[in-house]
């Protein structure tokens, strides 16, 4: 992965502010990952939490609570998706590793880290991310990675 990739986590505006409820985007191929996982934020802000702000104040009006609740919802729905509605798969990296990969194998400190936790309901799939959501937002967390290897675990290689 390019250091664009590498650093590339989700984070939000500052809460509260007119942009409260856009992710940031950098540079580099992660825009469009970010692009659709803010379409299903925008949608559980507008439409599935329940406030009693019009339609453009519940974009403003968003603290940061509400924006990792958002989040999880948005990246358990988008796996949920991937999984055809009967699985998703969370991946979440580990401590470093100290053991040698196996021959013909290029260890790159991350893929051999990473670890898949396999959900049958979306309810659980949420909670879990909800649990974990530093993982996906936090610097350095390689959030936006994660969350590519989780969309492909889920659909599956065959698929």
């Amino acid at each position: 992965f390019s250091c664009e990739w590498a650093a590339a986590h989700f984070r939000f505006h500052p809460p509260h502010s007119d942009l409260a409820y856009a992710l940031e985007a950098g540079k580099g191929g992660t825009r469009a990952i970010l692009a659709a996982v803010q379409a299903h934020v925008i949608t559980y802000l507008l439409f599935t939490r329940d406030t009693a702000y019009t339609h453009l104040e519940r974009l403003c009006r968003v603290g940061r609570w509400e924006q990792e609740q958002a989040l999880a919802t948005a990246l358990a729905e988008t796996l949920w998706a991937a999984g055809g509605g009967g699985r998703a798969v969370v991946c979440l990296i580990t401590a470093p590793i100290t053991r040698m990969p196996h021959e013909g194998y290029r260890a790159n400190s991350f893929t051999e880290r990473i670890w898949l936790f396999e959900f049958s309901e979306k309810a659980a799939t949420q909670e879990f991310i909800s649990d974990h959501i530093n993982c996906f937002k936090g610097e350095g967390s390689h959030g936006v990675i994660l969350f590519l290897y989780s969309l492909l675990f889920s659909r599956t290689l065959e698929r």
